[in-house]
């Protein structure tokens, strides 16, 4: 069962408060120096965002009309201009988007610029990218995974305590918790994963696994299996931002290790709080059907969320 938002937040900024005192001569810090905690450790407590366009395609790509594209009829041409070629256009269910369902170019976050599939996992993710509007698990609110979570468009909030820390996403309530002292493993496979963290100097580093094979990582079709390896790094630079890296290991897809690079902002408004996104109520209709409505598969009425 879900915590809520507000609940989990309320709930870890009472478990922490002991635990991380800020000093007062840190927490004015307006120089290159990182704030710091009663342990000498970074503080990491506060509200974070990425602003890049990784949530949409982890790889380089130029802006294009729509994430999900179909094949058009060969355009017409007069003789002796060259064989007409097909073209793609956005799909039926998103032409009406216009410019809103435009997506702006970027850089790869890649670290070697290209993601390293076996072939058949490439056929996979390309597949992936022409049904984005059937299979992305972001349009159906389920929890976004690791990385994903932390460069959607969404702010993050990270609550700092000594054997664990929380990191509350604004998208879908979601939520972790980063065992800091010596845990088990976790007894099944979940969206979010089992994560454990140490420091090494003033890096904060995660390694997550046991993570199930139902989330993605961008909009544009990356994926991976239920043998997902992640090892996340949180890097202080300056007091207003981090360099967060993640590497991806996961034999069953991937031919080697990869790793994406970019920097994390502090929310610098006065009281940045996260707000309640509770997007599974957009998705009811979507996901269950019309209450009352005839299922034409199956000849029955859809009871919906009686």
């Amino acid at each position: 069962m879900r915590m809520t938002l507000r609940r989990f937040i309320r709930a870890a900024g009472a478990a922490t408060i002991a635990a991380v005192v800020l000093s007062p001569a840190a927490s004015r810090a307006q120089n290159d120096a990182f704030p710091r905690a009663h342990d000498g450790r970074p503080d990491l407590n506060g509200v974070w965002q990425v602003m890049n366009t990784a949530h949409y395609d982890l790889e380089a790509h130029a802006a294009r009309a729509a994430l999900q594209t179909i094949p058009a009829p060969p355009p017409n041409r007069p003789a002796g201009l060259g064989r007409a070629t097909t073209v793609e256009l956005p799909a039926h269910a998103i032409r009406a988007l216009g410019a809103v369902g435009g997506v702006p170019g970027g850089e790869s976050v890649v670290v070697g610029s290209t993601i390293p599939y076996q072939d058949w996992a490439l056929e996979q993710r390309n597949e992936n990218a022409a049904q984005w509007l059937e299979r992305d698990p972001e349009i159906r609110c389920y929890m976004p995974g690791v990385p994903r979570a932390t460069y959607m468009p969404y702010p993050f909030q990270i609550l700092q305590g000594t054997e664990q820390i929380l990191i509350a996403h604004e998208f879908a309530e979601t939520t972790r918790t980063i065992h800091m002292n010596e845990v088990g493993n976790s007894p099944a496979r979940t969206w979010m994963g089992w994560s454990r963290g140490r420091w090494e100097g003033d890096t904060l580093v995660i390694e997550s696994d046991r993570f199930n094979d139902q989330t993605w990582f961008d909009r544009a079709g990356n994926f991976h299996s239920d043998a997902l390896r992640v090892v996340e790094r949180f890097t202080p630079v300056s007091p207003y931002h981090l360099m967060y890296e993640a590497t991806i290991d996961d034999p069953n897809v991937f031919t080697r290790q990869w790793t994406i690079a970019m920097p994390v902002y502090r929310r610098l408004e006065e009281d940045k709080r996260l707000f309640e996104y509770r997007c599974t109520e957009f998705v009811e209709q979507l996901m269950y059907g019309e209450t009352g409505a005839i299922n034409p598969e199956t000849g029955e009425r859809n009871r919906g969320l009686e």
